[in-house]
């Protein structure tokens, strides 16, 4: 099983972005590197080789479905596993991002003291 290491954040909301990077930081011992909006991680992420994206799905500008399409764009990131941050998290809408090739999604609000573990379960249960 490949080991989970490298984090990028894709989200919109300087305190959602702050959070989320100490939980990962702190918590679960990740490297993260942050973006704050899809036109910004597409200009920004040539070079980085994350091994999991989380992307916030509302975001002023290109939301996240968009910036996924984009991501997917590039080679280097075509296999790069995503997990949405959304407060929609109806059946119809997980299943949406699912069909996207979301890995998972994790819904909004989360336990920042819990977020770490969380992550790390995604990654587990998809790449056992």
């Amino acid at each position: 099983m490949a080991t989970l290491q490298h984090i990028i954040l894709i989200e919109d909301e300087p305190d959602i972005q702050t959070v989320v990077r100490m939980a990962l930081e702190m918590m679960g011992g990740y490297q993260v590197t942050t973006f704050d909006s899809g036109e910004a991680a597409v200009a920004g992420i040539d070079g980085l080789r994350p091994d999991l994206i989380l992307l916030d799905v509302m975001m002023p500008g290109m939301d996240g479905p968009t910036t996924l399409g984009h991501l997917r764009a590039k080679p280097a990131l075509a296999d790069t596993p995503v997990v949405f941050m959304t407060a929609k998290v109806q059946p119809q809408e997980i299943q949406t991002y699912r069909d996207l090739g979301a890995m998972d999604v994790i819904a909004k609000p989360f336990d920042p003291m819990t977020l770490a573990d969380q992550v790390r379960e995604i990654w587990e249960r998809h790449t056992a």
